[in-house]
């Protein structure tokens, strides 16, 4: 029996992730998958880990705050002990975390005027939050992999990014710090890890109808203009992104590191 080939998802119950977790599952790889939902969502998230144990691989979920150092620590135990049973090592680790404040630095008059929250602008503490889920968090996963020997050579590692690391958007300041902070992040991660056979790279997505985009103000317009961009006339969805993500996941693909791969069918280029 062959070893073993094991992905690592954050963010894997919806949208992106769980769409690469079917291709991946699809293409023989096991998966782990951590999520962050409450008990309302968790009988999507069961049929999620059922079909994808239908295809005969192994599946295990943790429902945690990916983000939480303690937290973190206890399923990388809990991984690392899963390893030493089954054979096998993470091959794949994405990072697909959206969870950050969409505050303006900013406030708008009107917002000032109706008080609450939105009347300061973003906080100190929204703005390091943000950083720290959507950024900083891809680091810290990545060490524990790395130096708990839980990820070795030919290791593959990627994180999604979007346009908004380079485009300025409505309450989007604080996500779009964090997109920049990703693509830096992992361009320092390919460099320090290519000795030993690990490759980082950035998928960036076109405009997709997740429920992270559901989350921003004005996502409507956001969609008809994406769509009336891309010269194949649609959105993306998270099947044209995880259909990438397992072709990367090639052996032809070692000498690939260190970039932000477009994955949205001509949309940035020609919007």
């Amino acid at each position: 029996m062959s070893e073993r080939r094991w992905a690592l998802i954050l963010g894997a119950s919806s949208g992106f992730g769980a769409a690469c977790a079917r291709a991946l599952a699809a293409a023989g790889y096991d998966i782990l998958g951590v999520h962050l939902d409450r008990r309302a969502a968790m009988e999507a998230v069961d049929a999620l880990v059922a079909d994808l144990r239908s295809t005969g691989r192994s599946v295990r979920y943790f429902n945690t705050n990916a983000a939480a150092d303690d937290k973190r620590a206890a399923v990388i135990d809990e991984i690392a002990a899963l390893l030493q049973e089954e054979g096998g090592s993470v091959e794949v680790f994405l990072h697909s975390l959206a969870f950050g404040t969409l505050t303006r630095f900013i406030p708008q008059p009107a917002e000032v005027e109706a008080g609450g929250r939105a009347a300061r602008g973003v906080t100190r503490r929204q703005l390091e939050m943000t950083l720290d889920v959507m950024a900083n968090s891809l680091v810290y996963w990545t060490q524990d992999l790395v130096l708990r020997g839980l990820m070795g050579e030919g290791g593959r590692i990627f994180s999604l990014s979007s346009s908004g690391s380079h485009r300025v958007m409505p309450h989007y300041g604080p996500v779009s710090a964090a997109k920049a902070a990703l693509e830096s992040h992992s361009r320092q991660l390919a460099c320090e890890l290519a000795s030993r056979g690990i490759t980082v790279n950035v998928l960036m997505p076109g405009v997709t109808d997740t429920p992270a985009l559901r989350r921003i103000p004005g996502h409507e317009a956001l969609m008809e203009r994406a769509r009336a961009a891309n010269p194949f006339g649609r959105l993306t969805t998270p099947e044209d992104v995880a259909d990438c993500l397992v072709a990367l996941c090639g052996p032809g693909t070692r000498w690939l590191t260190g970039e932000v791969i477009r994955v949205d069918g001509g949309e940035d280029v020609m919007g």
